[in-house]
């Protein structure tokens, strides 16, 4: 791949998973989105980095609780909520849907209902306590590694589920990663990772992993794969699991 068609797919995956601006028609043709999901954890680089900063900023004038509020928004600002919503319509159709079908078409709703109001506030309010239990200074690296690992957790379930819905996929992406845009990926995703602990980051990789793997299969028995609101859903609970993982306390 050339480095121009390399450039597009990154602003194609800034286009697609996020709002932020992208100078002119850069990621706009529909090959550009091809393997965006190669770049997944990359956005999610920029995503935790946004967060980060504000973070940073907010709590040279408030105390932690708004700092980490503040980060909490810009994130969610940043993306348009756009994940946040994939899980709260995965949460409802799950939790809804008595069979296969059901649960589809809950997740087709646009409507949010009581499972999916519940889970987005339990969601949101675990974020949040987790992020305040965590180190001042390890705040911003803790929301770039949890931005990039989670989406990592969500590029694995794209590359090993096949797609839910009869129809075909409602984005453009191809079917598969091949084996070194998955590697590109994980590094992309680990690399902030190294900038924490050890004996935090660690158990932080395995609880999203559990998360993530526990997702999967609930995803495979029930509607025998992924939609696009799962793939959402993956990533904000890996990112919550994450946060968890790094507060783990061993005697």
């Amino acid at each position: 791949m050339s480095k121009h068609s390399e450039l597009e797919t990154l602003f194609g995956a800034i286009r697609f998973f996020t709002h932020l601006p992208v100078p002119g028609t850069l990621g706009q043709e529909p090959a550009a989105l091809d393997k965006a999901i190669r770049y997944y954890p990359a956005v999610g680089l920029l995503v935790g980095t946004l967060a980060g900063l504000a973070f940073a900023v907010a709590s040279l004038f408030w105390p932690k609780t708004l700092a980490v509020l503040a980060a909490v928004v810009a994130a969610v600002l940043a993306t348009g909520a756009l994940h946040e919503d994939g899980w709260s319509d995965m949460v409802d159709g799950f939790g809804g849907g008595a069979d296969r079908d059901g649960v589809l078409a809950i997740m087709r709703d646009s409507r949010i209902g009581n499972f999916g109001a519940v889970g987005m506030i339990l969601l949101l309010l675990a974020r949040f306590c987790a992020l305040i239990e965590v180190e001042m200074l390890l705040v911003p690296v803790a929301l770039i590694a949890g931005h990039t690992v989670s989406r990592l957790c969500s590029a694995v379930v794209f590359h090993f589920l096949d797609y839910a819905r009869p129809e075909g996929k409602a984005s453009p992406f191809g079917d598969k990663l091949g084996k070194n845009d998955l590697i590109f990926a994980a590094l992309t995703a680990l690399l902030p990772v190294l900038l924490l602990p050890p004996a935090q980051s660690i158990p932080a990789l395995f609880f999203a992993a559990g998360a993530t793997f526990w997702l999967w299969r609930l995803f495979k028995r029930r509607i025998g794969g992924y939609t696009g609101d799962c793939l959402g859903a993956v990533q904000q609970l890996a990112e919550v699991a994450f946060y968890g993982g790094l507060l783990c306390k061993f005697s």
